[in-house]
């Protein structure tokens, strides 16, 4: 599975504006909604807080994986979003995110979902990755250190 096939350059969100849990899924999930996916928004974030309420997708070490299914969607999808201040998310360690991962799925996808998730937190392992994407300027520097990250873990 390669997660930068999920993944567009204009998904990507360099400085993250939001400053709280509901409004950081709001700004990751609008890359859905102003290309040709066309996702409702509210639907999006709906599952996403639903996903939430079972427990944080905020992992700890400053990263959080928010993922939730809608129906209509045909594909794998997911966005990247980075804060340098940090984001409130009831991360396991109690400490602000940095780093998002968003992947909405199709109502009926579990093996792919899930599949794609543990790549995700696999990749993210990874300190000098994480310092990476911590210190990359534009979102195509992003997209290129995902890249090489994504080819390198199997």
């Amino acid at each position: 599975m390669k997660i930068i096939d999920m993944l567009k350059v204009e998904d990507i969100l360099v400085d993250l504006r939001s400053d709280n849990k509901g409004d950081v899924l709001r700004e990751l999930v609008q890359p859905f909604v102003e290309s040709p996916r066309n996702l409702d928004s509210e639907a999006t974030v709906h599952a996403l807080h639903e996903r939430e309420r079972l427990g944080s997708t905020g992992i700890g070490d400053g990263i959080a994986i928010p993922h939730g299914k809608i129906p209509g969607l045909d594909e794998l999808v997911l966005s990247f979003g980075r804060s340098a201040a940090g984001i409130p998310f009831d991360a396991m360690d109690g400490k602000p995110v940095h780093l998002f991962f968003l992947l909405i799925a199709p109502e009926n996808s579990a093996g792919l979902h899930l599949k794609a998730l543990a790549k995700i937190s696999k990749m993210l392992k990874d300190g000098v990755f994480r310092t990476k994407l911590m210190t990359a300027r534009t979102r195509e520097d992003l997209y290129k250190i995902i890249a090489v990250q994504d080819d390198q873990i199997s």
